[in-house]
């Protein structure tokens, strides 16, 4: 968060150049007085709320069309569980990689892979991948563990209270199961663990939650738990919240890093010398060496786990399928490692610990979600699971491909040829 001297002072002199302190000053203070109008809130989606709320803007009709298209606005129906003050939709492009050959304990087959992004290079960089692991035989990808969990925090007069309280809890799991299973036919309570610090106490509670992504579930079914313990508890807390911030919820964190948060995931591949040659321009030798280099770069960055670049093949696997996208956060850490073999092949492996997807539920029901589910034939019930190991594949093809372009001296080039400038 600190600036040194010289940044500080630079960046100074360009405020102070063009603003006076008591401009900047006046910019800065608060401004009392009327406020514009209001944005008409809920969940109501029909052309005179739509037009309410765009009225307020300054678009025109031609972009007022563009968001408020007559695709969106007769579906907008659709759109009333996932959204409020709708006013439209945004298009963004898709295009195809693969096919990507995944032998999964749940995902068995060549799958085409839908990407939903801006970034150009992108999509080419995750199909050469693909194509590798595919003309290789395919990757291994297995799903380790699954959980999700909610962390509901307690805070009372001082430690005994606090204790007392934790013995209490400890014998109470049962009843915290049945009234977590009271609100959902799909998520189950799996575990419960506790943190004490001085007068506050953490739950940290773990779910199974099916075939859906499940925040939302665990979150009611936290509910229901903290309500029976308030009602119930021999030592009342003082405050109590749904969250306290220890479930590593949309962030990275350690604690996730080391167990599980979603689903936890390892894909690995050894690709013969031949084939990094002919699609990554490469050798096993040097991607290697390249991969010690990066990892003790991210040790020495402080980052949690080591690896090229997971936020974007998840970014834009989870946009086009109606996942979570802020679910990013968390998701995107976990470990890369390249070897060489004895005999000169490759051997590169993946593990993501916090792969936060569902094929139920969410946006994954949404017109061009689902559509992009049914591209990688993974819609509805019974395939969350294999939808995890699929992630997985994508993101061993990503580090593969983006690790191969920079040993290459490709990185550079690829981003110019195809960054086209508007």
């Amino acid at each position: 968060m600190s600036k040194s001297y010289l940044q500080l002072k630079n960046h100074l002199n360009k405020v102070f150049k063009s603003l006076s302190l008591e401009t900047l000053n006046t910019r800065l203070s608060k401004k009392m007085g009327n406020l514009a109008k209001r944005v008409p809130g809920g969940a109501t989606i029909n052309e005179l709320a739509i037009n309410r709320r765009l009225n307020l803007t300054s678009l025109s009709e031609e972009d007022r069309n563009l968001l408020a298209d007559a695709q969106s606005m007769a579906e907008g129906e659709i759109y009333k569980k996932n959204i409020e003050n709708f006013i439209g939709t945004v298009q963004l492009p898709v295009g195809l990689a693969g096919p990507l050959r995944v032998n999964g304990v749940f995902a068995q087959g060549d799958y085409y892979i839908p990407l939903a992004t801006t970034e150009a290079a992108l999509v080419a960089s995750y199909h050469r991948g693909a194509l590798l692991i595919s003309e290789a035989g395919g990757c291994t990808s297995i799903l380790l563990s699954e959980g999700v969990s909610r962390s509901p925090g307690f805070i009372f007069n001082n430690l005994i209270e606090a204790g007392t309280f934790v013995k209490w809890c400890m014998e109470q799991l049962d009843i915290f199961r049945e009234r977590a299973y009271s609100t959902t036919n799909h998520g189950k309570l799996q575990d419960m663990q506790v943190s004490i610090e001085g007068n506050h106490v953490y739950l940290i509670f773990e779910y199974h939650t099916g075939d859906a992504s499940g925040q939302n579930m665990v979150t009611i079914a936290t509910e229901a738990i903290v309500q029976y313990i308030v009602e119930h508890a021999p030592i009342k807390p003082v405050h109590h919240f749904i969250e306290a911030n220890l479930s590593g919820d949309k962030k990275a964190s350690s604690q996730s890093f080391h167990s599980v948060r979603g689903k936890k995931v390892t894909a690995e591949i050894t690709l013969p010398r031949e084939l990094v040659e002919k699609y990554l321009h490469t050798t096993p030798e040097l991607m290697s060496k390249y991969w010690k280099l990066s990892a003790m770069g991210g040790v020495l960055s402080g980052s949690i786990g080591t690896q090229g670049h997971y936020a974007n093949g998840l970014t834009a696997l989870y946009i086009a399928t109606g996942q979570d996208a802020a679910c990013v956060a968390e998701s995107a850490v976990g470990i890369t490692r390249l070897e060489c073999t004895g005999d000169g092949s490759l051997y590169a492996a993946v593990t993501l610990p916090n792969i936060m997807v569902g094929t139920v539920g969410g946006g994954t029901g949404l017109p061009t979600q689902r559509a992009c589910m049914n591209i990688l034939g993974l819609a509805g019930t019974g395939n969350s699971q294999a939808l995890a190991e699929v992630c997985a594949a994508v993101i061993l093809a990503g580090e593969l491909s983006i690790q191969g372009a920079i040993c290459a001296q490709h990185f550079c080039r690829a981003h110019q040829k195809l960054a086209r400038k508007p």
